[in-house]
């Protein structure tokens, strides 16, 4: 199937949010503007999450596990063998920019020789959310059906999120762990959960994805204990993040909250609540981890606004938060040195076909 014609949109902008420029620090792109807690308006507020969290009759199946750990594995979500291909298409892409990178000598495994990524793996540029197997992994049967029996429908967005392709003995990289969440802090109740699609052996050793057992329950009792703090220098510009300090974490952990790495094999798909408590771990093995965030909720929770901006993202090929249905917001374009990246691109190596599946998610078709 040829890709369909699409036009383009003047750049991304909304009257929304109140936003101020500051420096975003954890990744330095051309999105310079940080949104601020107490002023930005947070949509998409509703109780179809809840409501099934809080029902007296258990399920029958892995959604008892999700609803009570926060966090589930599905398993087999795609093939394996279709999932390894995934994850060597994407090596191969990450092989093609201009640095010097070269998969087979570790010598070139540094930032010189590198797309810019924050935290040493998560690339949110280079249109890299758009390209053809990150639009195919995100239409897979076995990846969509999880979240529309969580939220009860199969007419879904997507986030238009990040790959993260993190090589593991790096020791060019500043790397400390990062707790955060991404919901905003003014958000109430269980609203959004999470994915990535894994792609490669994330075994106790390999890197992968750490999360606070217990801690979404949590999430509100913090905020009213803590009271809300303008964002600090250098955080990550969304209204729907937040980073928490080895004070606070401690904070959970007196309450009864345990650090869990998640393992999981290639095909898996790992959902969680988006109030959890969450980091990355970077590989103490050799294995290369390669995996693809992946967010859907329901379309009809997105407001006519948040679709013209989700639109124009999707005709800019750009990237988008953890959050698919509201309070879109662009990554911008790479900066390196100050600079505009020279890997920089306007458009994907390879363009995903534009079947209906992928339109629909991205919300230009309407269901």
């Amino acid at each position: 199937m040829a890709p369909s014609a699409i036009t383009t949109s003047p750049p991304l902008t909304s009257t929304k949010p109140i936003i101020t420029k500051k420096d975003r620090g954890y990744l330095d792109t051309t999105n310079d503007l940080v949104a601020d807690y107490a002023e930005t308006e947070v949509r998409g507020a509703t109780d179809i999450l809840t409501s099934q969290a809080t029902r007296a009759e258990p399920f029958g199946d892995w959604r008892d596990e999700f609803f009570t750990k926060g966090y589930h594995v599905v398993k087999g979500a795609v093939p394996r063998a279709r999932a390894e291909a995934y994850s060597r298409r994407m090596l191969d892409w990450f092989d093609k920019f201009p640095f010097g990178f070269d998969v087979n000598d570790k010598s070139t495994w540094v930032q010189e020789h590198l797309p810019m990524m924050m935290k040493g793996g998560v690339i949110f540029n280079y249109c890299a959310g758009h390209e053809a197997w990150a639009w195919e992994l995100r239409s897979e049967p076995g990846v969509i059906e999880p979240f529309a029996k969580l939220w009860g429908t199969d007419e879904l967005l997507v986030s238009f999120d990040a790959p993260n392709i993190t090589l593991p003995g790096r020791i060019d990289v500043p790397w400390a762990p990062w707790p955060h969440v991404d919901q905003s802090p003014t958000r109430k109740g269980l609203v959004c959960v999470q994915g990535i699609i894994n792609l490669s052996p994330a075994g106790p050793k390999d890197g992968g994805l750490q999360l606070y057992q217990g801690s979404s329950e949590l999430f509100e009792q913090f905020f009213v204990e803590h009271p809300l703090q303008a964002k600090p220098e250098g955080a990550p510009g969304q209204v729907d993040w937040y980073g928490f300090s080895a004070e606070d974490v401690a904070w959970f952990e007196a309450r009864g909250c345990t650090l869990l790495k998640i393992d999981a094999e290639p095909g898996d798909l790992i959902i969680w609540d988006s109030r959890t408590v969450h980091q990355s771990v970077l590989p103490e093995s050799e294995q290369i981890r390669t995996i693809l965030y992946a967010t859907y909720a329901p379309a009809s929770l997105a407001t006519a606004e948040d679709l013209r901006l989700k639109r124009e993202l999707f005709e800019r090929f750009e990237g988008s938060t953890h959050w698919p249905h509201v309070n879109i917001w662009g990554q911008g374009k790479a900066v390196r040195d100050g600079k505009p990246c020279p890997g920089e691109r306007d458009e994907p190596l390879e363009k995903p076909v534009l079947t209906d599946t992928v339109l629909k998610l991205a919300g230009v078709k309407p269901y």
